[in-house]
C-alpha cells in the first residue's frame, strides 16, 4: 500500500468517525434541548408572577425581554437541529426516534403559531403553541424512552423493534417524507403570508405617499364681460 493510500484511509475514517461523533452528539442532546423547550415555553405563568412582584420597571422589562429571547431562542435551536430527522442516510443508518420528523414538524407549527400571531397576548394562540409543543414532545420521548433507550429490555423488544428508524427504515421512511411535506406547506404558508404582508405595507406606504403630494394648482377660467 502506497503512502497516498494510507492517508486517504486515515482521512476518510477521520472524516466518517467525525460524522458519527457529530450525530451521536446530536441525538444525545436534543432530549436535553426539548426538555428546555417545554420548561421555558410552560414557565411563563411564572415569569408573569415574578414580573407583578418587580417594583422597577427597568428590571421587569429585562426580566422580560431575557425570558422571551431565550424561550425563542431555545425553540429555535432545538428546530435547527431537528433536520437531522429529515436526513434520509442518517434516518436509515442511526437509532432515532421513528416518529421524531413529526415531532420536529410540531415545533415548526408552534413557530408558525408565534410567527402569526401574538402568542405573548392572545391566550388562545397560546394554548395552541403549547399543544403543538406537548404533541411534539411525545411524539420525541415516547419512542426515545421505550425503544431506542430500552433496546436492552425483553420485554419492549417489538416496541424497540417498531419504533426506531434502523430497525424499521420503511415505516422511518414513510414519516419522514410526511413530516417533509409538513414542512413545505409550513414555508409555503409563512411565504406567501410574508409576500402579502409586504404587498399590502407597500401599497399603504404608495397610498400615503400619493396623499401626502401637493395637488396640481388649476387654471382659472376667463369670465365674459
Amino acid at each position: 500500500m502506497k503512502p497516498d493510500d494510507v492517508a486517504t484511509a486515515i482521512t476518510q475514517a477521520l472524516v466518517q468517525g467525525g460524522a458519527v461523533w457529530m450525530i451521536s452528539t446530536i441525538v444525545a442532546f436534543l432530549p436535553a434541548l426539548w426538555t428546555m423547550t417545554l420548561v421555558l415555553h410552560l414557565g411563563r405563568p411564572y415569569v408573569l408572577r415574578t414580573l407583578r412582584r418587580c417594583g422597577l420597571r427597568l428590571g421587569a422589562d429585562i426580566w422580560w425581554m431575557s425570558y422571551l429571547l431565550m424561550r425563542d431562542a431555545v425553540l429555535l435551536v432545538t428546530f435547527a437541529i431537528g433536520w437531522i430527522f429529515f436526513a434520509p442516510n442518517i434516518v436509515v443508518n442511526s437509532a432515532l426516534p421513528i416518529t421524531g420528523p413529526l415531532a420536529t414538524l410540531c415545533l415548526l407549527l408552534a413557530l408558525v403559531v408565534k410567527l402569526t400571531r401574538r402568542a405573548d397576548d392572545d391566550i388562545g394562540a397560546y394554548r395552541l403553541a403549547t399543544v403543538f409543543l406537548v404533541l411534539g414532545a411525545t411524539l420525541y420521548y415516547a419512542p426515545l424512552v421505550f425503544a431506542v433507550e430500552a433496546a436492552s429490555q425483553t420485554y419492549l423488544a417489538g416496541f424497540a423493534a417498531a419504533a426506531t428508524s434502523n430497525t424499521n427504515t420503511g415505516v422511518a421512511l414513510v414519516i419522514m417524507y410526511i413530516g417533509m411535506i409538513g414542512v413545505v406547506l409550513c414555508a409555503g404558508f409563512l411565504f406567501i403570508r410574508a409576500l402579502t404582508a409586504a404587498n399590502r405595507s407597500m401599497g399603504q406606504r404608495l397610498g400615503r405617499e400619493t396623499v401626502r403630494q401637493p395637488n396640481e394648482p388649476v387654471a382659472a377660467v376667463p369670465t365674459a364681460r
